[in-house]
């Protein structure tokens, strides 16, 4: 249901259900978050991409899940609901950064996975979509990563209406920051950002992810705090060392020399 290719430091991560569009059930929840947990611990991974095979980027929910939902208890949908969130949290809290490859629809959860990763990038004849309220249902357990992409104001309208919308609208509102008018321009900008992260230190990258959830977590006056705190220890720190003394000394800091050594 997942396959994983591993390219030196960069890992393609491909939901691969194409006969159901992509969509997850309990199983493919568990080796999703596993696998994001895995590789943001794996020290020789750079970054991840997540794509998918078939048609279909990601459909949401599948609907053979979606049939024994609809037996399940408060009890049983509250645990349920519990793993899906921790699918989208070991994306989005991943120390690697994850960039989304959307070559197909993404609705309802599909959307949210897209919304879980750092970096989006669709192909503009791409359809999304938070349809839940077109089953009688609420697009709930993406709603933290979808409404701290778009904001409140345009996740009401669009959880309200259900409406499908194309990739220039999600870019317009926050959802990718990238659409490509064709497949060879998706893999085009996808190798430009990989190329971009290759030559910034991991450990900085890991740390910038952090301050932008610390600081959007916090009143203004704290977030100065945690801002000057968070970059008091990377200034200290051996990247940052060794980083600002290859810039004074006209340099390439070690880990872009690690990476061309690797070929990527």
């Amino acid at each position: 249901m997942l396959k994983i290719d591993i390219d030196k430091n960069v890992a393609f991560v491909r939901l691969d259900r194409p006969e159901v569009h992509n969509a997850f059930n309990d199983a493919l929840v568990q080796q999703i978050t596993d696998t994001f947990i895995e590789l943001g611990r794996n020290d020789h991974m750079r970054v991840i991409i997540l794509g998918a095979n078939g048609k279909s980027f990601c459909a949401g929910a599948d609907l053979n899940w979606m049939k024994r939902m609809v037996q399940y208890s408060h009890d049983e949908n509250l645990e349920d609901a519990r793993a899906v969130g921790r699918m989208f949290l070991a994306i989005a809290k991943c120390s690697k950064p994850v960039i989304a490859r959307v070559h197909g629809a993404a609705l309802g959860g599909g959307a949210g996975l897209v919304a879980a990763c750092d970096i989006g990038i669709a192909m503009e004849s791409v359809q999304f979509g938070f349809t839940e309220v077109k089953l009688g249902i609420i697009p709930a357990v993406i709603s933290p990563f979808v409404i701290a992409k778009i904001g409140p104001g345009r996740a009401r309208e669009f959880f309200i209406t259900g409406e499908r919308f194309l990739a220039p609208v999600a870019m317009n509102i926050g959802l990718i920051q990238h659409v490509a008018a064709h497949e060879l321009a998706l893999d085009a900008l996808v190798d430009s950002k990989i190329a971009q992260i290759l030559t910034s230190a991991p450990g900085a990258i890991a740390a910038a992810k952090e301050l932008v959830f610390g600081v959007a977590t916090q009143k203004l006056e704290s977030s100065i705090e945690f801002a000057a705190e968070a970059i008091a220890r990377s200034r200290a720190g051996t990247e940052g060392q060794a980083g600002m003394k290859a810039f004074l000394e006209r340099q390439k800091p070690p880990w872009i020399d690690k990476a061309e050594k690797t070929g990527k």
